[in-house]
């Protein structure tokens, strides 16, 4: 392969008309935790895909993954990673802070950008990643993971199809007893994470709900946060690890949000790291419409590939609830693939992958915290 390609060209000149790529596709990975790990299985799976760079910082971890997916270049430090070059992709899988300067970073050099959850700490630094983006003519896609569960994929086809006939009220949650990601670490600095559970794992809820929902817009929010466990040094549960520092507890542990939907529906937020409740996580999904409701219930840590699905309707003035068919989800397997397939569909693809979905809830996220600590509704 020609060393003298910019970056990003190569992604560009290998699509084909049908939008297959007749050349690997050259990828790297920054950050090695948890989910930088499933990146790096994600693409490893892909024909066509070439990982030859990842970045880290703690060496014995990065050491072994480099040599467990034999990747030829590994660094310490993202920005010695990105002047190195030879990238046609990359996945940024590191605190929150630094989504939006590596990101930036990365699209300004014509690299296409898959980022974890949440776009940004706020919707101005996700503002300027989008910004970044359609400057760059480039790809930024966010993983949500969660909307890949096939348990959502079978209600989404359900809700698709009519069979609740248009809902009008929903709840969406993640819930943990004790599962703040390690006392002091920087999930628990508002500077750093931009947030508690709302930002970590409630987007997580708003993303699948409103993707079930059919996009439906957010009006108004009203709010509520509760910072009442991880001050007293409890809630942090041995599962959740972080790399554990100094930092004071400055985010809420329980967050609850009430979202005014255009055309009159509601949907109901709630997210906790640390709450008094049963000792597994809990995912949740209610939904109901006028013609019928469902129910998901995703219990046990980590949760299972399949969640309970029931519909609940009638017909004839008799109850017809059923449970439907499902199959087991790809999670981030699936967002990588479809990342990686964006790359690979030519400009018109990289137009429709610019951000703009993952920004419209850091908006929402943002209008949420301004309610709280207002105490106020706010309107979008």
């Amino acid at each position: 392969m020609n060393n003298e390609q910019s970056p990003g060209a190569a992604g560009q000149q290998a699509a084909t008309p049908g939008g297959v790529s007749s050349t690997d596709l050259r990828v790297g990975v920054v950050g090695i935790g948890w989910a930088g790990q499933q990146h790096l299985k994600a693409y490893a799976d892909l024909d066509g895909v070439t990982i030859v760079s990842l970045a880290g910082m703690e060496q014995d971890l990065r050491d072994s993954l480099q040599a467990e997916y034999s990747i030829p270049d590994a660094f310490a430090d993202w920005e010695d990673m990105l002047e190195h070059g030879g990238l046609d992709a990359v996945s940024v899988a590191v605190p929150t802070f630094l989504h939006a300067p590596i990101a930036i970073a990365a699209l300004e050099r014509g690299i296409h950008v898959l980022s974890e959850k949440p776009i940004a700490r706020n919707a101005v630094e996700g503002q300027a990643m989008v910004d970044a983006a359609r400057k760059a003519g480039r790809v930024l896609d966010v993983a949500f993971n969660h909307r890949r569960r096939g348990d959502i994929k079978a209600l989404k086809e359900v809700i698709d199809a009519g069979g609740l006939g248009r809902p009008y009220y929903a709840k969406a949650s993640w819930l943990r007893r004790s599962g703040i990601p390690t006392l002091g670490s920087w999930f628990t600095n508002p500077q750093l994470a931009g947030g508690g559970p709302l930002a970590d794992i409630g987007v997580h809820a708003l993303d699948y709900a409103l993707h079930l929902l059919g996009e439906p817009k957010v009006v108004a929010v009203s709010a509520a946060t509760h910072s009442e466990l991880g001050p007293q040094g409890r809630g942090g549960g041995s599962r959740y690890s972080a790399q554990a520092s100094s930092h004071p507890f400055e985010v809420e542990d329980f967050a609850s949000a009430f979202l005014r939907l255009e055309g009159g529906g509601t949907l109901l937020i709630e997210a906790s790291w640390a709450t008094y409740r049963e000792t597994d996580d809990q995912l949740e999904f209610t939904v109901y419409g006028t013609d019928g409701g469902a129910e998901l219930k995703v219990h046990g840590a980590p949760f299972p590939p399949v969640g309970q699905l029931r519909v609940f309707t009638d017909r004839d003035g008799e109850s017809a609830d059923y449970v439907p068919q499902v199959l087991p989800g790809r999670a981030h397997d699936a967002v990588v693939e479809d990342f990686v397939t964006a790359v690979r569909g030519g400009e018109q693809a990289w137009a429709k992958h610019d951000g703009s979905l993952a920004l419209y809830r850091a908006e929402i996220i943002d209008a949420c915290y301004q309610s709280a600590r207002e105490q106020r509704e706010v309107r979008l």
